[in-house]
C-alpha cells in the first residue's frame, strides 16, 4: 500500500504545461500561492498524519485543490466516526471501489488525479523494514488515480474535502520491494500515463464507462520506474522531512535485491 509520499508544487505547473495552455499555467501559479500548505517542501509525509495532498478533480480538472489524505464518506455521521475512517481509507483497492460502501459513490462521481513526485514503500527482511523511494525515470511527477469526497460536519457546519489513493496489484518491481507478510500480496498506486489521465476523470454513467475505468487500474510498467533504498523513515532512526531523504542508502543485507529475477 502507499502510506508515505513526496509532493511538490512543481507538479501542478507541469500538469498544466502538458495541456499546452500558457493561460492555465499562469492561473495555476497564482492559485498555488493561495495554497499555503504547499509552501514548505514535502520530501516525505506519512498518510497517518493526514496531510493535505495536491489534487485535480473531475469537476475542476485544471484547478489545484488541497484535500486531506484519508477519505471521509459523505454519509459519515459525526466527527468521531470520521476519525475512525481516516486511517482505514488512505488507500482504496481498485478491485473493490465500486462495491465498498466507503468508496462506491466517489468511484462513480468523484474521481481525481493526485500528483506526487515519488512514493515510499517498505521492504521486510529479517524482522527489519527498509524504505525504498519509487519515482518515474523521466523525473516527471506521477499522476495517481484517486477518489475524493465532500463531508459536512453536522455539528460545526464545516465542509471537509478528503481523498484516497487507488491501488492495484504490484508490478515485478513492487513484488521485490513490497513483501509485507501481513499483506495479501504486493500492491502499488495506480499510476496513470499522460494519455490516460483524462479518461480517469471522464463521466461514469453507464456500465461500459465503469468497465473502462476498471481497465485503467493496471500495474504501471516497471521499466518506466526507478527505485532505491533510503534512510530509515520509521522509529528512532527516522530521518526528518529534509531533501536528504531522497538520497540512496545502501544496506549490505539487501544487496542485489532489485536485480533478482
Amino acid at each position: 500500500m502507499c502510506y508515505t509520499a513526496e509532493s511538490g508544487t512543481l507538479a501542478a505547473l507541469k500538469y498544466a504545461k502538458y495541456r499546452g495552455d500558457e493561460g492555465i499555467v499562469r492561473k495555476l501559479e497564482a492559485e498555488l500561492k493561495q495554497l499555503s500548505i504547499l509552501d514548505d517542501p514535502r520530501f516525505h509525509v506519512s498518510g497517518f498524519a493526514h496531510p493535505r495532498l495536491l489534487v485535480f478533480t473531475n469537476l475542476q480538472p485544471y484547478t489545484p485543490q488541497a484535500y486531506w489524505w484519508g477519505l471521509i464518506p459523505a454519509w459519515t455521521k459525526n466527527a468521531a466516526e470520521a476519525k475512525k475512517f481516516w486511517n482505514n481509507t488512505l488507500n482504496a483497492r481498485g478491485e473493490t471501489i465500486f462495491e465498498k460502501p466507503s468508496f462506491r459513490a466517489a468511484a462513480k462521481q468523484k474521481r481525481c488525479l493526485i500528483y506526487l513526485d515519488a512514493f515510499y514503500e517498505h521492504h521486510h527482511h529479517n524482522k527489519q523494514t527498509y524504505p525504498f523511494r519509487i519515482a518515474l525515470k523521466s523525473g516527471e511527477p506521477m499522476a495517481l488515480a484517486g477518489l475524493w469526497e465532500e463531508w459536512v460536519d453536522r455539528e460545526s457546519g464545516e465542509i471537509i474535502h478528503s481523498t484516497t489513493i487507488v491501488t492495484t496489484h504490484g508490478n515485478a518491481l513492487m513484488q521485490k520491494i513490497h513483501n509485507n507478510p501481513k499483506a495479501d500480496g504486493p500492491r502499488m498506486p495506480v499510476i496513470l500515463p499522460r494519455e490516460k489521465q483524462n479518461d480517469w476523470l471522464a463521466p461514469c454513467e453507464t456500465e461500459n464507462d465503469q468497465k473502462a475505468l476498471i481497465e485503467l487500474m493496471q500495474p504501471f510498467p516497471q521499466e518506466l520506474l526507478e527505485a532505491h533504498s533510503v534512510a530509515k523513515l520509521l522509529g528512532k532512526e527516522a530521518i526528518a522531512n529534509v531533501k536528504a531523504v531522497e538520497e540512496e542508502v545502501n544496506y549490505p543485507e539487501l544487496q542485489g535485491l532489485l536485480n533478482e529475477q
